[in-house]
């Protein structure tokens, strides 16, 4: 159950088109607008515990990274290929200063520079990594939130 936005009452909404406005209103409220569609109403506290306990504690999220040894790869790949960074540079479309800047580690390169450089030189530079992160479960803090003020205005 929620509040109504047009007169406050906690009971089941409906979504309805009030003056041209899509508003969460009860039934009674509805009836000064054009119903849409109903909303599902929300899970109790018990029914909300017996969801979060279902759900696992971690998410895996796979990324893509540059390898750390970036620089030297594209530098010895260069180098066996008998380029200069100013030729290299050209061929791939960059500035030779941006090429000078990745080679001396000073500039990381984008994962989407980074694959131009990987097809030209046919070297691994992007590695992929899992990384787990847990769900913390929040609290209510001993701040006030906006539902709190409406909830003792009432």
């Amino acid at each position: 159950m929620s509040l109504c936005d047009m007169c406050g009452k906690d009971t089941n909404l409906v979504i309805a088109l009030i003056e041209g406005t899509e508003l969460k209103v009860c039934e009674g409220c509805a009836k000064f607008g054009k119903i849409i569609r109903r909303i599902q109403p929300e899970p109790t506290k018990k029914e909300r515990k017996i969801i979060e306990k279902t759900k696992s504690d971690e998410k895996e999220e796979i990324i893509e990274v540059i390898v750390e040894d970036y620089n030297k790869k594209i530098k010895q790949a260069r180098e066996k290929l008998s380029l200069d960074q100013k030729d290299f540079a050209k061929k791939i479309n960059e500035k030779a200063s941006l090429m000078h800047k990745i080679e001396s580690g000073h500039f990381k390169p984008s994962i989407n520079l980074a694959r131009k450089i990987e097809k030209f030189l046919k070297i691994k530079l992007i590695e992929q990594q899992e990384i787990k992160d847990k769900n913390f479960n929040t609290t209510k803090s001993d701040a006030f939130t906006i539902g709190d003020i409406l909830k003792k205005m009432r």
